[in-house]
């Protein structure tokens, strides 16, 4: 049975030991091995949900759940993340800074997570974030550092250049 509490406690204690994300990557493995357990704890995903469990200047650990068809733009962390997918699918897209062209970006790869996978994002990546499917999809975010309070990028959609993140925008898109 998974612990919420356990969990929020070994990742803080994990996070103090190395402030990489190597050894929360092993708990959020060990945590994601068993989805329904994890259902049981967050329960099922029904509806858009950015709901912290923890948040510190060290750690932040979000229950993240993704309305069918939700696209979040490109942006940045300015941290490591660990993203780990307790049902549905997430889609991701990775972008990279165009040299010769000041905060533009072009696209660099992609990730599909499914339920069960667990992705490690290095404090530099930028991506962005889709639900492809028809039901709404739950993960666990993992992020080396305060969510809410790091000044980061995002870039817009169309024209692909660089601004603040608006994080009041982003939590709109979840509620």
């Amino acid at each position: 049975m998974f612990d919420l509490e356990r969990f929020v406690e070994e990742c803080c204690a994990a996070v103090e030991e190395d402030p990489t994300h190597k050894a929360v990557s092993e708990l959020a493995r060990r945590a994601l091995a068993d989805t329904s357990a994890l259902i049981a704890a967050l329960g099922e995903p029904e509806g858009p949900a950015l709901k912290p469990l923890y948040v510190s200047d060290k750690l932040t650990i979000l229950n993240t759940v993704w309305a069918p068809g939700l696209i979040v733009p490109p942006h940045n962390h300015n941290m490591w993340a660990m993203i780990g997918v307790y049902g549905g699918r997430e889609d991701n897209i990775f972008w990279r800074r165009l040299p010769d062209e000041e905060g533009r970006i072009e696209a660099a790869g992609a990730k599909s997570l499914s339920t069960g996978d667990v992705a490690p994002l290095g404090a530099d990546i930028i991506h962005s974030v889709s639900n492809p499917t028809s039901k709404f999809s739950g993960a666990l975010h993992i992020y080396g550092g305060d969510f809410f309070e790091e000044e980061r990028s995002e870039w817009d959609p169309e024209a692909l250049d660089e601004r603040p993140l608006d994080m009041d925008r982003i939590r709109a898109q979840f509620s």
